[in-house]
C-alpha cells in the first residue's frame, strides 16, 4: 500500500478525455467528434458509435453547455415570465395545461423551459424578481398573463429577445400574441342562463387589478382594469345581461385577487349572503365555479335546483362533475407559443413577426345550470 493511500489521501482523479484525445484515438478530426454530439445526421451510425464508445473509455463527459453557449451565443432554453407564486403554475390547471402544451412544442426542438416567478409584493422581492429577469440565461421569453401595466413586462421588452404574450396584455402591438376573445367567448354561457328564465345572476371574478380588491366591484374600477382577460370576461358578461335588459346596477359583481380554493368559497360565500335572491353565478374561472359547489354544498344549496353556476377554462376536473363551462385550448395555446418562438429561430433579423392568434372555445351545456326556481329565495333556503 502507498504512503498516499496509508495516510488516507485520495488519489487523484484520472484525467478526463478530450475531443482532441477521442480523435487523436480514433485517428479523425476534431470537428467529426463534434458532430457525434452537435450534428449527429452527419456523421453514420457506425462512426458515430465508435466515438460515443471511445468517449465513455476515455471518461469524457461531452461538450461543456457554458463553453458552447459563448461561442453560439444560445443557451437552447425559453424564460416564462409567471407573475404568480412559483407553486401557482403547478396548481393551477389552467397553467399547467399550458405549460404542458408548450414544453411538447419546445421538446420537438430539444429546447428548455425556465419559469421565471415574478410575483410584485413590492421592496426588495421586486428588486430580486427584476434581476432575475435580466440574468435569465434565456434565448426567448413568453409572458404568461400579466397586467398591462406590470413592471416585469417592461424588464422583460428591455431585453429584445423574441417575446411572445400568451393571454394579456392584449395592446401591446409590437409584440406576437396568442390567446383567445375572452369578452365574446363568456358570452354563451351568460345567454344560456337567460334562456333558462334566469334574470337574477351574480358574477365572480378573479382579480382585475394588481392593486388588491377582495369585495365588490364598482363601475370605475371595472372600466381601470388592467388584467385584460378578467376585464374582458366581465364585460362581455355584463353585455349579455345587457341585451335582455339587466343593467349594470342590477348585477352584483364579487372579485378576490387570489384563485384558490379557500378565497373561492369565501367569495361565493360573500355574494350569496349579501344577495340571497340569486338563482345564477356566472364565473370567470373554472375553480372559482367550484369553490361556490363547495360552498353551496356546505350551507344546503342544491346545483342546479336551487342555484346554477356556470364556469369557464374547461379544465378536466369541471368537465368531470358536469360544469357548464366555457372550454378554451390552454395546451394549445401552449403549443401555438412555442411554434411561433421556435420558428423565430428562421428569422434573418433575429425577432418573430408581430402576429396575433385567436385561438376557438366551446360553450359546454352540463349539469350544473336549470331553470330557476320562482318560488323561493336563497334566503329561505338557507334558512
Amino acid at each position: 500500500m502507498s504512503n498516499e493511500a496509508s495516510a488516507g489521501i485520495p488519489k487523484k482523479k484520472r484525467r478526463r478525455g478530450t475531443l482532441a484525445s477521442i480523435a487523436a484515438e480514433l485517428g479523425i478530426s476534431r470537428t467529426s467528434v463534434s458532430n457525434a454530439y452537435n450534428r449527429p445526421d452527419q456523421l453514420s451510425d457506425e462512426l458515430r458509435e465508435r466515438i460515443m464508445a471511445t468517449a465513455d473509455k476515455l471518461g469524457y463527459p461531452g461538450p461543456d453547455p457554458m463553453a458552447r453557449s459563448l461561442r453560439t451565443r444560445k443557451v437552447g432554453a425559453m424564460g416564462v415570465l409567471f407573475t404568480e407564486q412559483l407553486s401557482f403554475a403547478f396548481e393551477d390547471p389552467a397553467s399547467t395545461d399550458f405549460l404542458a402544451g408548450l414544453s411538447e412544442a419546445l421538446g420537438e426542438r430539444g429546447e428548455s423551459m425556465v419559469v421565471i416567478p415574478a410575483a410584485s409584493t413590492g421592496g426588495e422581492s421586486d428588486v430580486r424578481a427584476l434581476n432575475m429577469i435580466r440574468r435569465a440565461l434565456v434565448d426567448k421569453f413568453v409572458v404568461y398573463s400579466v397586467a398591462e401595466n406590470d413592471p416585469f413586462l417592461k424588464s422583460v421588452m428591455e431585453r429584445e429577445l423574441p417575446t411572445v404574450i400568451c393571454d394579456q396584455p392584449t395592446n401591446v402591438e409590437e409584440l406576437p400574441f396568442v390567446g383567445i376573445d375572452d369578452r365574446e367567448a363568456i358570452k354563451p354561457a351568460v345567454r344560456h342562463l337567460l334562456e333558462l328564465g334566469h334574470r337574477k345572476i351574480g358574477i365572480l371574478s378573479v382579480r382585475l387589478s394588481r392593486v388588491r380588491n377582495d369585495g365588490p366591484v364598482e363601475r370605475e374600477r371595472l372600466d381601470n382594469a388592467h388584467h385584460h382577460v378578467q376585464k374582458f370576461r366581465v364585460e362581455g358578461a355584463l353585455d349579455a345581461l345587457a341585451e335582455a335588459g339587466i343593467e349594470f346596477a342590477e348585477v352584483p359583481i364579487i372579485e378576490r385577487h387570489l384563485n384558490n380554493r379557500e378565497n373561492n368559497m369565501d367569495a361565493a360565500r360573500e355574494l350569496l349572503e349579501a344577495h340571497p335572491d340569486l338563482t345564477a353565478v356566472v364565473c370567470t374561472t373554472d375553480t372559482q365555479a367550484l369553490g361556490v359547489m363547495n360552498y353551496c354544498r356546505e350551507e344546503g344549496i342544491r346545483i342546479p335546483e336551487d342555484l346554477s353556476v356556470t364556469g369557464f377554462d374547461g379544465i378536466q376536473l369541471a368537465r368531470v362533475l358536469g360544469v357548464t363551462t366555457v372550454s378554451q385550448p390552454n395546451k394549445d395555446k401552449g403549443r401555438e407559443v412555442g411554434r411561433m418562438l421556435v420558428n423565430s429561430d428562421d428569422d434573418g433579423n433575429g425577432t418573430t413577426p408581430a402576429i396575433r392568434r385567436i385561438l376557438p372555445t366551446e360553450f359546454i351545456p352540463g349539469k350544473t345550470t336549470a331553470a330557476p326556481r320562482e318560488t323561493e329565495t336563497m334566503g329561505q333556503l338557507q334558512g
